[in-house]
């Protein structure tokens, strides 16, 4: 991809004479461009006839694509039901789209040429709200929940839930064991094969996340 390969400065009258360009010690960002996030905007793309949505999952997490796959089929499906509903829940899409790992957010192309301010200069941060924690399995017999986790979490911590249908919940990690049926307080191996309690039903595929300070 163009904004990954490495670039030098030519001179017009020094043809042949490369001169390296260098911001920090990690090299530029000429080709930094801000996040394209289109979610005010359902109702220009779907009168403009646009039937399908490709959401931009490669080199992300599974929050991140089920955050923004979940947001923009709420956010279509309310326009479709009522112009209103949609209108009325923008601040919530918003808020939702900004709970994935992110860099600022543009329009893009769509309303014409961008400017300087797609771009983002000054370093290559991107913008971390909520963590990942992993992603719910099946129920074993006693009544906990698998998770192959992904980030450290203890128990007493307030999470969130994360479900397909755009409902949210807050629970608090009551229980934590390891594959074998043993308790811990937390858990600090990333891909560890837990079993949970966090005091409500959970269902498989149900997303945990935690919002970060």
């Amino acid at each position: 991809h163009p904004c990954r390969w490495k670039y030098a400065v030519v001179e017009e009258n020094r043809p042949g004479q490369y001169m390296p360009v260098y911001e920090n010690e990690r090299g530029t960002y000429i080709f930094n461009s801000k996040d394209l996030c289109m979610i005010e905007h359902i109702p220009e793309l779907i009168e403009a006839g646009i039937d399908s949505f490709k959401i931009e999952g490669r080199m992300k997490t599974a929050l991140y694509v089920a955050t923004v796959a979940r947001t923009y089929r709420l956010a279509i499906d309310d326009f479709l039901k009522d112009p209103e509903l949609y209108k009325s829940r923008i601040p919530f899409y918003k808020s939702e789209i900004s709970k994935c790992t992110y860099r600022q957010y543009t329009t893009g192309f769509f309303f014409g040429k961008p400017d300087e301010n797609t771009q983002i200069y000054e370093s290559n941060t991107y913008i971390k709200e909520y963590t990942y924690l992993g992603i719910v399995g099946d129920m074993n017999e006693e009544g906990l929940y698998n998770i192959e986790q992904r980030n450290k979490f203890s128990v007493g911590e307030q999470i969130e839930v994360m479900r397909p249908d755009g409902e949210n919940i807050q629970v608090t990690v009551k229980r934590i064991t390891d594959d074998k049926g043993k308790d811990m307080e937390s858990c600090p191996h990333p891909k560890q094969q837990l079993y949970i309690d966090l005091g409500v039903k959970l269902d498989r595929y149900d997303i945990l996340r935690r919002k970060e300070e």
